[in-house]
């Protein structure tokens, strides 16, 4: 049995180590030289927040204490208000629970090291997928010294939002997509360490809500923050002098120039990404050619849960091939039937939460719900959770965890009208005597 899988990223390497362990023959293609060597591309770094659901697939394979020891944990987010003190709101109810930065670079190199290391993997580089037959598994690939073909008995598509496994897909009509863009961009900027240590707090994640934008700040092992400005598509446009720059940030955000030195720099020359949710479907072909993590089903990033729903894809699989007896045919459309309703939950929950860190979290009325929600899960341990907690904190279904979530609303909202209601009769009795 050989298995090709496009992409060797985040996804396509994990899903290389899980592959190798039934004893498969598995080659991985990568449009990429190797990206163990060189450096990064400027301004595309977008540190990641590995939660519960990634280190339950590290720990599967083995990695979770070796690709970890350079993760920062992250146990709540540090409000930065135009003007004011800081404000910082824990993620769990205990104080106790993090979410864990870490180089989205050094993560896929200890992945992909892996994967080449495994037994009956190989690596292949500067390989771009340019054709794709996917009943009968024949690929053509563009090289630096001309196109090659290859042939595999499955062929997996974890080559992220923009794949080239589903363009093909698409080519072949077997396939539909939606991609829906928010109307946002972002761009990179970094907080250098200061005299060898941290700037700012490197036990948050550092938030600066501004209504329709925001800015938010990840720690680094080197003591430095990446910073990701999430604008309204165009604004970055609006801004192209030097002068205009540091007048912008000097009054909307005016703790951060003093801290980073370089701002007007990366302003000036980190490119703007773009943002969108991709809808597939169906995943999957002939019981032989699928899509996995981003390339089925990218999500905003405002949760955090990008590479976590990913690496959950890459468990799931493994458990369907385990169901199925190792037959792709049926492991394949299970996977699908499976992950299809968690994967949209989450994508609407990613939307739903960077509302959250634009809008509410500097408002009283969102600290009060906050203080009010981890008092009820202190009270009832078990019972009641929040959203966040299921998500990061726990490998709960996306879909269970939305439901759950609704249930409870819906129960505080009749205990809140119910509390009303007895309020009022008693004010009523009182004005009566």
């Amino acid at each position: 049995m050989k298995v090709a899988i496009v992409g060797a990223g985040l996804t396509g390497s994990l899903m290389a180590c899980f592959l190798a362990r039934r004893g498969l023959s598995v080659t991985l293609y990568e449009r990429r030289p190797d990206p163990r060597v060189g450096q990064a591309e400027r301004g595309r770094s977008i540190n990641l927040a590995i939660s519960e659901r990634g280190l339950d697939a590290l720990r599967r394979i083995g990695l979770v204490d070796q690709v970890m020891a350079d993760a920062l944990p992250m146990k709540g987010r540090m409000i930065h208000p135009v003007s004011g003190p800081l404000d910082f709101q824990a993620y769990s109810a205990g104080g106790n629970r993090a979410i864990n930065s870490i180089s989205r670079g050094a993560l896929n190199n200890a992945l992909l090291t892996a994967a080449s290391e495994a037994p009956g993997v190989s690596v292949e580089f500067e390989h771009r997928l340019v054709e794709l037959e996917s009943q009968a598994g024949r690929m053509v690939f563009a090289t630096p010294s001309g196109k090659v073909s290859a042939e595999a008995d499955v062929v997996l598509g974890a080559d992220g939002a923009g794949s080239a496994v589903r363009e093909q897909l698409l080519a072949e009509g077997i396939v539909a997509e939606d991609v829906d863009f928010l109307d946002y961009g972002y761009k990179e900027l970094s907080i250098p360490a200061a005299d060898g240590e941290f700037a700012l707090d490197p036990g948050a994640l550092h938030i600066w809500p501004r209504g329709t934008s925001m800015m938010i700040a990840l720690p680094n092992p080197d003591r430095s923050f990446t910073c990701t400005l999430f604008w309204p598509a165009g604004s970055f446009d609006a801004l192209t002098s030097e002068v205009d720059i540091e007048d912008h940030f000097r009054t909307s955000y005016p703790d951060l120039l003093p801290l980073a030195p370089g701002l007007v720099d990366d302003y000036l020359h980190n490119p703007v990404g773009v943002l969108g949710t991709v809808h597939t479907l169906p995943w999957q072909a002939h019981g032989r050619t699928a899509l996995i993590g981003d390339a089925a089903h990218a999500i905003v990033p405002f949760y955090g849960q990008g590479a976590n729903c990913a690496f959950e894809d890459v468990v799931e699989l493994d458990r369907c091939l385990d169901d199925t007896a190792g037959s792709w045919a049926r492991a394949l459309p299970l996977f699908e039937a499976r992950r299809r309703e968690n994967t949209e939950a989450i994508a609407e929950m990613a939307l739903g939460n960077f509302v959250e860190m634009r809008d509410k979290v500097a408002s009283p009325v969102f600290r009060l719900t906050k203080r009010i929600e981890h008092a009820l899960e202190r009270l009832l341990p078990g019972t009641y959770a929040s959203r966040y907690e299921l998500v990061s904190f726990s490998t709960t279904p996306y879909a269970e965890v939305r439901d759950r979530v609704h249930r409870q609303h819906q129960v505080l909202g009749l205990s809140a009208v119910a509390a009303a209601g007895v309020l009022l009769g008693i004010a009523r009795r009182r004005r009566r005597r």
